[in-house]
């Protein structure tokens, strides 16, 4: 009976510390404490760090930052799923390689066209759809579709320990956005769901839409035609047009999330840049120079002179995905 009461006591002290940890799913590495002494600093009102939480903006990249991106982006594979379901109903649609490439699915083939491939099979997959229809159909691909190599859903893939970044920051009354090349009506989908950020704190690229009303009702319709890029300069572009402040956290993957961290940390007061580098072949994907997508160069080569935290996946993440624990 007396060994009752301290093997109480230790099981209440274990659980008291796993609560009191707001990054549990990041390893106990240097990585984690600069997070943490980050946020500390900056919402401790007697820190000369302390920021107002009015100020207290994150910004995140998606592909390869929240959720992975390999071996192509999910919204290509959307894309390229919906292009293999239309040509079934009428293959008549399939007017050019790319076309035809989506409908095989054959990947590799559409990424070796090029941008203007990639374009096609992209805006061929919406235009002219309302965007109520356009993200029924999404949420359906999101909710039953399956990655071609983990077998898991895309939802699924989600990086378990930016979900715990993204709630702890919020928890200390940080305001975080997604801001990522990719589309603003795909990723709002499931941003609130996943990540816990509503749609209007979402950016990125956008189709030109139009207005219309057809049989008495008022829609919404994406056009073939791209309205902005929300990629490299695009990104500090975009957030000074929409969010109208300069982020004090912000966080990629790739280099074309460089200026975003630049333009971010190169403001007054403390800052941090994070970049998520690909390093776990085992339980991910191991990339970044060479990669044919994700490239990263300049983040790793000037990243940190610049004072920002390169997050090794391997090292200082214990769990990769929210769909495997």
């Amino acid at each position: 009976m007396k060994l009752i009461a301290p093997l109480a006591a230790t099981i209440a002290f274990a659980a008291s510390a796993l609560l009191a940890d707001p990054l549990p799913s990041w390893n106990d590495t240097d990585a984690k404490s600069r997070i943490i002494d980050f946020v500390e600093s900056v919402t401790d009102p007697a820190s000369d760090d302390y920021v107002t939480p009015a100020n207290r903006i994150a910004t995140f990249d998606n592909d390869g930052t929240l959720w992975a991106e390999q071996p192509i982006y999910f919204q290509l594979i959307f894309a390229i799923d919906v292009i293999a379901d239309m040509a079934r109903e009428d293959p008549s649609i399939l007017t050019s390689d790319p076309l035809k490439a989506a409908a095989a699915k054959d990947y590799k083939a559409v990424i070796s066209g090029g941008k203007e491939a990639v374009i096609e099979v992209l805006t061929a997959s919406h235009a002219g759809m309302s965007v109520t229809d356009f993200q029924a159909r999404v949420a359906e691909w999101v909710s039953t579709a399956t990655h071609p190599q983990t077998g898991l859903r895309y939802d699924q893939m989600t990086y378990q320990p930016m979900v715990e970044l993204l709630r702890y920051l919020r928890d200390e009354d940080f305001k975080t956005y997604i801001v990522s090349g990719g589309g603003i009506h795909f990723m709002r989908v499931f941003a609130e769901q996943a990540y816990g950020i509503p749609s209007e704190q979402v950016i990125g690229t956008y189709t030109e839409t139009q207005y219309t009303v057809e049989n008495g009702v008022p829609m919404i319709i994406k056009a073939p035609a791209i309205g902005f890029v929300d990629d490299k300069d695009g990104k500090p572009v975009n957030i000074e047009r929409i969010i109208g402040k300069r982020p004090i956290l912000a966080a990629g993957n790739s280099d074309g999330d460089f200026a975003m961290l630049e333009w971010s940390t190169a403001g007054d007061g403390p800052r941090l840049g994070l970049i998520v580098h690909h390093t776990d072949a085992d339980r991910e994907y191991a990339y970044d120079r060479d990669s044919h997508i994700g490239k990263l160069v300049d983040g790793l080569d000037k990243g940190p002179e610049m004072g920002w935290l390169i997050i090794d996946m391997a090292q200082d993440w214990h769990r990769i995905y929210t769909g495997v624990r």
